[in-house]
């Protein structure tokens, strides 16, 4: 293999890092940062000749933000929208969209003030687009499967819930320029959040329900815009000439292969017919890790990620804890981590990674094989059956998710002696049978949107919530994940959140398997990408040399 790949070293990243603050009535910290010494060659790379960027990754779900909740649909979604902010290098926020943000004396109120920008029909970018996105995510009707981002929206969470009107939501246009959002407590990492709740056309989403779907009809707002989506084949973005700092964007054009194999992918980055090949946005070879690490072009960064096993606590065995329990203690996550992972992931007996824990040495000790036998056969007992039913595990396909399920398979066999059938598919099928309950147990991972525990355990506080596939409830625990949001003493909070975690894993409807990391090559011209301790890929700075 040709060594073309710079190494920039591990970038730790540190919990609590990026929430920002703003001060009461003043203008919050978020202002565009100067470009960066690195990017400023970008210019002159320009000269040479078209910028295009070639990258791979797996179909989409969707392009339509109010829906996407996937990895690969929100990287997709972070180049050809912007929002009112946009993560810095640091991952902190900034000004984007919006030229300014106030934050009330009482810090429940943010006024956001839009730059003129446009979107990429011509249309003029407003409050009004904002207003009408994030209540139609919050809408019941809508069924977005990311609608818990917005609940800390005044009344958002009720509306959600049939308890409250679209009109008590705290989103509200003053105006075109003006847009003012009430919180339902004080919530210090909103600024970092909004980076992630980008708006769409409120025009084109109403005449066209499937705006989304086709280059033809897609209206963004960000650097680039969708060229072409061929499905299960590829995509193209290219600039976005209407885009509101177009000067900055130094990429004409971005490719994005969809190829499933990760051999192939490598293999087509050695051969330089790509400039970027494994994390955020797709996998490495298992095989290829230690090598690439070995030889010092693997580049690794941690990521507030949870890579976990999510059981359907509605389909028998799964209805009864002691299974549950033992299907969990069964696995031996180091084993994983090391032999499987190997680019410095950590075992996890929890479900917030290792970036958010509140209890980094988790809620259990790893690999009990002999406790798991004992679980399962009291289990079996209390169900009164004396064989297991067809027991399937679902993930979607990847090298690595391959990998973890087949030794997953194993350890449940040897550990066990239960057979378990193994599923993959496609992302977007995976995800709707996932949503719909088609599977006993099921590969998950869920990658921070701010870095907070709470943003991994609000996720299981509805039984038959989107976010919560497990179709497990215990309203102690939504009680205890409710009061957290009103608690603005920090440390009784994180008691609060232990607690809730704490109870979580007592119930076990889900089971971590490690705190992932970010591993990946690239060619020694790519300049200017960024990958922010969220994991979030963003080329609106990226070129190449």
């Amino acid at each position: 293999m040709k060594k073309r790949i710079a190494s920039y070293g591990s970038i730790l990243l540190v919990a609590g890092s990026l929430l920002s603050a703003c001060s009461g009535g003043g203008s919050a910290p978020a202002t565009q940062p100067a470009p960066s010494t690195a990017e400023a060659p970008a210019s002159e790379a320009t000269k040479q000749g078209p910028q295009v960027m070639r990258l791979n990754m797996e179909e989409p779900a969707t392009l339509d933000p109010i829906f996407a909740e996937d990895t690969v649909s929100g990287s997709v979604i972070r180049q050809i929208y912007d929002s009112l902010t946009r993560l810095d290098e640091n991952g902190n926020p900034v000004n984007s969209l919006a030229s300014d943000m106030k934050l009330s004396a009482d810090k429940l109120t943010y006024t956001f003030t839009l730059r003129d920008a446009l979107w990429s029909n011509g249309d003029p970018v407003t409050a009004h687009d904002f207003e009408y996105t994030w209540k139609s995510a919050l809408d019941p009707k809508t069924g977005s499967p990311a609608s818990y981002n917005y609940y800390s929206i005044k009344n958002g969470q009720a509306f959600t819930a049939g308890q409250a009107k679209i009109e008590d939501v705290g989103v509200k246009a003053m105006d075109d320029k003006t847009l003012q959002v009430t919180l339902e407590n004080p919530t210090p990492f909103f600024p970092t959040l909004v980076s992630f709740l980008p708006a769409v056309n409120k025009k084109v989403a109403e005449s066209n329900p499937k705006w989304a779907n086709d280059p033809k009809t897609i209206v963004t707002n960000g650097p680039f815009k969708l060229e072409e989506w061929r499905h299960k084949n590829k995509i193209v973005l290219v600039k976005n000439e209407t885009y509101w700092e177009a000067d900055v964007v130094k990429l004409d054009k971005i490719e994005f292969s969809m190829i499933s194999d990760a051999n192939t992918e490598l293999s087509m980055f050695d051969n330089d017919d790509l400039d970027w090949a494994g994390n955020p946005i797709s996998g490495l070879p298992i095989d290829a890790i230690a090598p690439l690490m070995q030889d010092g072009k693997l580049q690794t960064k941690p990521k507030a990620t949870s890579y976990y096993i999510r059981f359907n606590a509605e389909r028998v065995p799964f209805t009864n804890v002691k299974v549950r329990k033992a299907f969990a203690y069964a696995i031996n996550r180091k084993e994983i981590a090391d032999n499987i992972g190997q680019a410095g992931q950590t075992p996890l007996m929890g479900i917030t990674p290792i970036t958010a824990s509140l209890k980094p040495d988790g809620f259990f000790a790893d690999n009990q094989p002999e406790e798991a036998k004992k679980l399962l056969e009291e289990g079996m007992r209390e169900l009164g059956i004396t064989k297991l039913p067809e027991i399937t595990y679902l993930y979607n396909t990847s090298d690595r998710n391959k990998a973890i399920a087949e030794t997953l398979q194993a350890t449940w066999k040897n550990v066990l002696g239960v057979d378990v059938k193994l599923l993959n598919k496609e992302t977007k099928v995976y995800l709707d049978d996932q949503e719909q309950g088609k599977f006993e147990i099921t590969r998950s991972s869920w990658t921070a949107d701010y870095n907070d525990p709470i943003n991994f355990l609000q996720k299981f506080i509805g039984k038959y919530s989107s976010s919560n596939i497990t179709r497990w409830h215990n309203p102690a625990y939504s009680e205890l994940i409710q009061k957290s949001y009103v608690e603005t003493d920090e440390e009784k909070r994180k008691q609060i959140l232990l607690e809730a975690e704490t109870l979580l894993m007592e119930e076990m409807p889900l089971t971590g398997i490690f705190s992932d990391v970010n591993a990946w090559v690239q060619s020694d011209k790519v300049k200017g990408v960024r990958i922010d301790p969220l994991s979030k890929i963003d080329l609106k700075w990226a070129y190449l040399e």
